[in-house]
């Protein structure tokens, strides 16, 4: 067959059936023999992939896929055994002090370049949270080959078994404790073979060498098993997730790059699950108690993640009351973090603010250091979904609407579908609203309580939203253990059996 070794500027790519595109000037100047370009059918994104790339993370998919032919033999004490000495290693001071030190120069590295590291900074609290998830893997009973069902016929039966579905490949922002969530695929007989943020690289190596591949020999793991590509490229990612040997395609982090990566897996034909764009919201029913909505808004706002409160929409009829204490609940926030917050107001909703708000120009904690800005500006009603990727600086949309109904309607057409709360004392309303609403997560206080370890024990892969549509028969939270197929077993007692 013949390769494509070579591409000119202008040359004509059809995408989507009848739409083009062209190839630019770098695109060709960088395209060289051995090389791949990936066409995104559904953007038209030309996605040059250099042939040293390509090797590196089809290296890295044929380890693990290598391994996952072996997991058949693989006990679960042995598996057992792995999260045990995985999570000894990172509480062992010892063996740590090498990965807090890589994850130091890889904070600053990020600092200096004007990145954010809320998600980097591998903290005490991130690796206890850490050693507590695998542990909670060492623990869980095991399903692999598990019987969920059993058919009796006269003379045989067949048992439907739970069986692993192969080699996931996960691509995930810079949160070093991602990392160690990711090997919960081990539990259910997958493999996994993974790319991190290039901010989070260095620490990423360090957890290998120090903690993950002595964990993976001391158990007799099957080499290749858990298997990090080593490259700061995000074209490692598209080559991963074009590869035919993964099983699953699993991405998060920001909503456009989740989006751009799951396309090229959707159109290579591998199964994907997105985990991307978020941003929770508050809503404030006429039924509010006023303390419970000051203590949702406070609580939901310690630490940006997808499940932060992002929008806050409260009733007119409680907008008098509610507002100041909107207001005073995000003050205390910021101040909980040192600095001072950030408030975008939707048009039509601002005289319930008072003027000073827009008035008066405060310090901002931005990735890039500390600016001045307006405390609060305005934001089109058409906007209320933005989601606010904010540093140290607690940042919030406002919005007052006539109804809880009205609300919900905005919620429906705006929001990334992820997570939303209505404070309210009316049990009925509630019903309805969890009813009416379209998202799988789903609240009565603060939104924080989206997680999969934190709220079902379970160190979480990611956590779904409903903007590409609802799930197929499980929850939005992604877990190591809800990953599997299911095969099919015949025992046949009767020898003298035929159609």
């Amino acid at each position: 067959m013949e390769q494509l070794e070579q591409i000119e500027e202008g040359m004509p790519v059809i995408y989507g059936g009848n739409k083009l595109t062209r190839v630019t000037a770098d695109l060709a100047e960088a395209f060289g023999p051995g090389d791949r370009l990936v066409v995104v059918q559904k953007t038209g994104d030309l996605l040059h992939i250099p042939s040293a790339e390509d090797e590196i993370a089809a290296a890295a998919v044929g380890a693990a896929y290598a391994a996952f032919g072996r997991m058949g033999s693989v006990t679960d004490e042995q598996l057992s055994a792995f999260y045990e000495a995985f999570a000894s290693r990172l509480e062992d001071e010892s063996s740590f002090a090498s990965i807090r030190k890589a994850n130091e120069a890889d904070v600053s590295d990020a600092r200096n370049r004007g990145r954010t590291v809320t998600r980097l900074v591998l903290s005490e609290q991130m690796r206890a949270d850490m050693v507590s998830g695998l542990r909670g893997w060492r623990d869980m009973p095991s399903v692999r080959g598990s019987v969920i069902e059993t058919v009796q016929h006269k003379g045989w039966h067949i048992d439907q078994l739970v069986s692993g579905l192969g080699v996931v490949g996960f691509v995930f922002e810079g949160r070093p404790n991602v990392f160690a969530d990711a090997t919960g695929v081990l539990r259910t007989g997958n493999t996994v073979v993974f790319r991190i943020g290039s901010d989070a690289l260095g620490t990423a190596r360090a957890l290998v060498e120090y903690a993950l591949d002595p964990a993976i020999e001391e158990a007799a793991i099957p080499v290749g098993a858990v298997s990090l590509v080593e490259s700061p490229s995000r074209a490692t990612g598209w080559a991963m997730f074009s590869d035919g040997r993964l099983a699953l395609a699993i991405a998060r982090g920001s909503g456009a790059a989740v989006a751009q990566l799951g396309a090229v897996a959707a159109q290579s034909g591998i199964p994907v699950s997105l985990h991307g764009t978020g941003g929770a919201w508050i809503m404030s029913h006429p039924s509010a108690d006023s303390k419970a909505f000051e203590l949702a808004v406070y609580h939901s706002l310690d630490h940006k993640v997808c499940n932060t409160l992002n929008t806050c929409v409260i009733v007119q009829d409680r907008a008098e009351e509610l507002v100041p204490i909107f207001l005073e609940a995000l003050e205390k926030a910021g101040t909980r973090k040192g600095t001072n917050p950030k408030l975008h107001v939707a048009e039509g909703s601002e005289h319930f603010v008072p003027a000073e708000w827009f008035e008066r120009h405060v310090t901002i904690g931005r990735a890039e250091g500390e600016v001045a800005e307006p405390q609060a500006e305005l934001v089109s009603i058409d906007r209320l979904g933005v989601e606010w990727e904010w540093e140290d600086s607690p940042e919030v949309t406002l919005v007052v609407v006539n109804t809880i109904d009205e609300g919900v309607a905005l919620f429906n057409a705006q929001s990334p579908k992820l997570a939303v709360s209505l404070i309210a004392e009316d049990e009925a309303a509630y019903d309805q609203f969890f009813n009416a609403v379209d998202a799988p997560f789903v609240g009565n206080g603060f939104t924080r309580w989206v997680d999969g370890q934190y709220a079902l024990n379970r160190p979480e892969l990611g956590l779904s939203n409903w903007e590409g549509g609802r799930l197929l028969a499980r929850s939005g939270i992604l877990s190591g253990d809800s990953i599997f197929t299911i095969r099919t077993r015949v025992v046949q007692t009767n020898p003298d059996l035929g159609r």
